[in-house]
């Protein structure tokens, strides 16, 4: 009987223990699956709608900043058929004179021109219509006659390339640095033996320039007066034409390969009379390098048009003086009146160079011939 007893509480101790380890070893896993999901639930889980809906906001954000709004021609008085002014310029220098400019009237030009929603072309720009100015801003181009010291100085010493802050350059240079909306652009007419006046420097400014989106032009090789010999008094013929404007040409590839000088300043204001011995100042070629003017400026006194306006002779693009002296109310600054007192005939951009919008009353006056593919906007 005890026997039996005690086998009855052999077997009850060891249900119970059995039990114990059962319960155990359920706590033990329940603990770790806990654990376990505390790890994986590091990372929030990702709403699946809202997670859509913000990425439909950055596209619209995207879009937004991507597209522009549509332009109010009428509003702004478009008129991409108006008066250009092409500026010129000469020396710049301590004192001011006919043909010299001040660098602090360079800088107060430049201010002026920006306030009054001027934003610079280049002469390429000007020559193929590509007009790329804000909406509402007209296009001014900038040139420089004579490629003086003054235009382009370097300080530097012992190789050391240090524009000089006064000269036209780096006033350019500067006012593009507070105003980048104004743009950097301008066009100089250089002569040589030593464009700029400095030897040891001519292929660094050259290279400088163009590096910038500034442009080299044509003032023929020595400067020389395309209607006469001013030493002999002859009248040019065929063969001098096109040695003075050739040379230039060739000469500046000889800096600066395949480049192409594309536009003329006429020394002196002066060319052939005769139009068969004009068409040589167009084009011609000199020992081997053929030239092609696809604009001839004058010294002029009047804004031009748009290259694509039927009254536009490219040939014959006239200019206005920069300057304050003598200019018998044809400057700089009688313009700028001028074209306040009447914003009519003023050029008023679009924003798009692919583009020429204007008054549908000036429709006769755009030349469809020289418009290529733009796409033509007349408005009521």
């Amino acid at each position: 009987m005890l026997k039996q007893n005690m086998k009855k509480l052999l077997l009850i101790v060891i249900a119970i223990l059995l039990i114990i380890t059962a319960c155990t070893e359920n706590n033990h896993n329940s603990s770790s699956s806990v654990n376990n999901d505390e790890d994986q639930q590091i990372v929030p889980p990702t709403n699946d709608k809202e997670e859509s809906e913000n990425n439909e906001e950055d596209i619209v954000s995207s879009d937004n900043q991507d597209t522009q709004q549509p332009v109010d021609l009428k509003s702004l008085k478009v008129n991409e058929l108006g008066k250009i002014m092409v500026l010129m310029y000469h020396d710049i220098g301590e004192e001011e004179d006919i043909w010299v400019r001040t660098p602090e009237n360079l800088r107060k030009d430049l201010k002026t021109l920006h306030e009054k929603g001027y934003r610079v072309i280049g002469m390429k720009d000007f020559i193929e219509g590509n007009i790329d100015t804000p909406p509402g801003t007209t296009p001014v181009v900038i040139t420089f006659d004579d490629g003086t010291k003054g235009q382009f100085n370097v300080l530097g010493e012992d190789g050391e390339f240090v524009i000089d802050p006064d000269s036209a350059v780096g006033i350019l240079d500067e006012f593009n640095r507070q105003y980048p909306e104004f743009g950097l652009k301008a066009t100089f007419y250089v002569n040589y033996p030593t464009p700029f006046r400095q030897k040891e420097w001519v292929e660094r400014k050259f290279e400088y320039l163009v590096e910038n989106g500034m442009e080299i032009g044509n003032h023929c090789y020595n400067h020389e007066n395309l209607r006469m010999d001013l030493d002999t008094k002859e009248t040019r013929d065929a063969q001098s034409i096109q040695e003075a404007i050739g040379k230039h040409v060739k000469s500046t590839q000889e800096i600066i390969p395949n480049y192409q000088v594309d536009s003329l300043a006429l020394p002196y204001g002066a060319g052939p009379k005769d139009a068969e011995l004009y068409n040589y100042v167009v084009q011609g070629s000199f020992e081997g390098t053929s030239y092609h003017n696809k604009a001839i400026l004058l010294v002029g006194s009047n804004p031009a048009r748009p290259s694509y306006h039927k009254d536009t002779n490219m040939a014959r693009v006239p200019r206005i003086r920069a300057s304050e002296m003598d200019t018998q109310n044809t400057g700089l600054y009688d313009w700028l009146e001028y074209l306040d007192k009447n914003p009519g005939e003023r050029y008023i951009s679009d924003g798009d160079p692919n583009t020429i919008s204007f008054p549908k009353e000036l429709e006769d006056q755009l030349d469809k011939n020289r418009t290529g593919d733009k796409t033509i906007q007349p408005y009521e």
